[in-house]
This record gives C-alpha cells, sequence and structure tokens, in this order.
C-alpha cells in the first residue's frame, strides 16, 4: 500500500483509539449539578448558618476594559454565608484599582479589599506574586475555601453557591470550572472551541475527578480550593514559576493527595474579547511551547502527531479521489469523519453552527504553526511579555487573566 494509504490508515485507528480510549474526552456532560427542570438533583445544600466562610481572591493587571462587566457579578453573589472579595492590582496602570472600588461603591453587595503586592521578587511570576498576596490578606478572615477567579471571569449569581455545595458533596479539595469563553468574531468561532476541546483531549475531565488518577488539571479562571488543602500542598509557593499554573495547581493538589474536579462552566463566562488571530496566537504561542516543557524531541512529537491526527485525513480522502485510491479515501474519509463527529458536542455547548466540525484539520494546522512559533521566540531568547510586562526567562509567563 502507498503512504497515503498506510497513513490514512494509522490516522483512522488514532481516532478510533481518541473515541473510545481516551476518558470520553468529546463529551461535554462533565458540569456542575443544575437545578433546572429536568436536570439531575443538585448535591445538597448545608443549612442556613451552615455555609463555610469564602474568600475570592481576583488577581488583576491593567483590566479596566473588562471588570465592569466581571467584577459586579462577583460582588452580587447570592451566597449565604460569609464571603469577601480580594482584587490584587499587580501594577496597573489604566486605574484597575480605581475603577473596582468605584464599581463597589456603586453596586454595593459583598465586601471588597483592593490591595497591591509591589512588583514580584526574582523567581516569581507577576501573577502567582497576586495571588500569594491575595491568599496573604484572605488567611487573616480564616475562611474554609478560597475561589481563585481571573478578573476578566464574570459568574451567574448563583456560582459561588454552586461551587461550595458541589465541594462538599463531592468531597472535593478543588472544584474548577472552564469557564465558557467569547466567541463572538470570526476568528473566535473559528479558533475559541477547538482550545477547550484539545485541553480536554489532553486532560480528560472524567480522569481528573477519579480517585487514583495520574490525571490533573485545572482552569485558572475559576479555581474554588480549600484553604487548608493550598496551605499543606504550599499554594501558589510551590508553582511560583509555572507558565501554565493552573495545571501545575491541580497537580500540586493532587500530588499531596487531594480529590479534584474540572468541568465546563454554566455561567462562568470570560468577556475578555480575541477579535484578531494575532490576539489568538499570542495568547497560545505564550505558553505552547511550554507546555511541551521546552523539549524539541516534543515539539517534534506534537508537529508530528498533529500532522498524522488531523491532516492526514482530509489529505488521504482528496488524494484518494484524485489518484483513483478507493483504500486511501475510504480510510481517509472515515478518519475525518470520527473527527468531525467528536468536535460536534463541543460547537453545540458553545451554540456555534455546526458545519464548522469539519474545519477542525484547518484549526488544527493554525495552533501547529502557534506551537511552532511558539518554540522559534523561545529559541530567539527574546523573553517572554504580559500585559507591559517582560520578563527575563521565557519559561517564566503566567496565563492570560
Amino acid at each position: 500500500m502507498s503512504v497515503i494509504v498506510w497513513s490514512a490508515v494509522v490516522s483512522l485507528a488514532a481516532w478510533l483509539w481518541l473515541l473510545l480510549a481516551q476518558g470520553f474526552f468529546w463529551r461535554t456532560d462533565v458540569r456542575l449539578p443544575r437545578a433546572a427542570a429536568g436536570d439531575p438533583p443538585p448535591p445538597a445544600e448545608p443549612d442556613a448558618g451552615e455555609w463555610p466562610a469564602v474568600c475570592v481572591v481576583v488577581p488583576a493587571r491593567d483590566e479596566a476594559s473588562v471588570l465592569p462587566r466581571s467584577l459586579p457579578t462577583l460582588l452580587a453573589q447570592d451566597y449565604p454565608g460569609r464571603a469577601e472579595v480580594f482584587l490584587i492590582d499587580d501594577g496597573s496602570t489604566d486605574g484597575t484599582g480605581d475603577l473596582a472600588r468605584e464599581l463597589a461603591r456603586a453596586g454595593g453587595g459583598l465586601p471588597l479589599t483592593v490591595a497591591s503586592p509591589g512588583e514580584p521578587p526574582a523567581g516569581w511570576t507577576g501573577k502567582l506574586w497576586a495571588v500569594r498576596h491575595g491568599i496573604g490578606l484572605a488567611r487573616g478572615r480564616a475562611p474554609e475555601y478560597l475561589l481563585l477567579t481571573d478578573a476578566d471571569i464574570a459568574h451567574a449569581p448563583d456560582s459561588l453557591r454552586r461551587l461550595v455545595a458541589s465541594a462538599r458533596a463531592g468531597g472535593f479539595d478543588l472544584v474548577s470550572q472552564m469557564a465558557r469563553l467569547r466567541v463572538e468574531s470570526a476568528w473566535e468561532r473559528l479558533v475559541v472551541p477547538a482550545f477547550v476541546y484539545f485541553f480536554a483531549q489532553l486532560y480528560p475531565f472524567r480522569r481528573i475527578g477519579r480517585r487514583g488518577s495520574r490525571t490533573a488539571a485545572a482552569a485558572g479562571g475559576c479555581v474554588l480550593l480549600r484553604a487548608d488543602t493550598a496551605e499543606r500542598a504550599r499554594v501558589p509557593d510551590a508553582i511560583r514559576q509555572a507558565v501554565i499554573d493552573d495545571v501545575a495547581l491541580a497537580r500540586a493538589v493532587k500530588g499531596g493527595g487531594g480529590h479534584i474536579w474540572l468541568g465546563l462552566a454554566e455561567g462562568v463566562d470570560s468577556v475578555r474579547p480575541y477579535p484578531r488571530l494575532h490576539d489568538l496566537w499570542r495568547m497560545v504561542s505564550r505558553s505552547a511551547y511550554a507546555q511541551l516543557r521546552h523539549s524539541p524531541l516534543l515539539l517534534l512529537g506534537t508537529v508530528a502527531g498533529l500532522v498524522l491526527v488531523y491532516l492526514v485525513p482530509p489529505v488521504a480522502l482528496v488524494a484518494g479521489l484524485a489518484g483513483g485510491s478507493a483504500a486511501g479515501a475510504l480510510a481517509g474519509g472515515l478518519a475525518w469523519l470520527v473527527m468531525t463527529g467528536t468536535y460536534v458536542p463541543m460547537l453545540r455547548y458553545y451554540r456555534l453552527p455546526l458545519w464548522l466540525a469539519p474545519l477542525l484539520p484547518l484549526t488544527a494546522f493554525l495552533y501547529l504553526l502557534m506551537t511552532v512559533d511558539s518554540a522559534v521566540q523561545h529559541y530567539r531568547g527574546r523573553g517572554a511579555a504580559w500585559k507591559g510586562r517582560t520578563y527575563a526567562r521565557p519559561d517564566a509567563v503566567p496565563d492570560e487573566g
């Protein structure tokens, strides 16, 4: 058989394995219980007066453009217990801290403390230094839980209540929700759902919540963490240089014997826009090579895997039809069909048209180029920039948020 046929057959086998043996990553039903009609009953809630105290920590650097749509939703949480919000202004130059105080005065709600930790010392990323400062302030209130959430995340009024109820009912030390990202521009619709799809493929949500499983991940935009668990895991000190800080956090908690959960969000949304391809490219390329531990071998393997799994199927179908190879066309077409089918649930979750599903190979090709560009930037030694702050080490930059 020709190289095209062999490649198509291997790609089809890979897709069948992904479909059936990779933790059913393509399903989108791993979510916190909802109270809507027809849904499973929500976890039992504590009696009045038994809700644990929660401190919300929001690291923020130059977030004045998104705070009016996000911070009021945190302050308006319908939480029966004691809760307080700490916004840590990480050296903003756009008046983020003053705006936060104005929003709190105008809207009321939960108490808000705005503080600034100053410039991070050597060996710390700015975001994690801000988180450390926020957790330090929160400890003075002796909370049972910490909610770590990014400044661009808007929460439904019952978000905190549902997080706490689910954590207690499930015995989880960490409960995280993958916020629903914005999909308004054409580029966002093409690229964003695939970002979550690829993340779930790497870290199947069902495996994350399974005791004894080594798979660990979280979504930094919304993480509810037991305060004593954070102290035992030395969070965030133990992950102070982490590029992908949410995954590092989950690994630290799970590595210490903690029980964690990650799922897709309902009522937790990112309001940060990525209208241009350049914006999305920068978001992905900043940490893509760090995900591969800056290893050239892992980079080569990733590129080869993306080509084999995502690009070979459409190429084999077209080449097989053009060259009269029925076997190549059939294997490539079936692989592309399985790929498309696994992407449909994510598009439904994002309420996007299903005709985008067959375009997944194109999106995967863009991610391949972003990953290669991430490696190129690393080896050019330019360092990494995040909201006006340049880090000397290329691997010392936090996730967007």
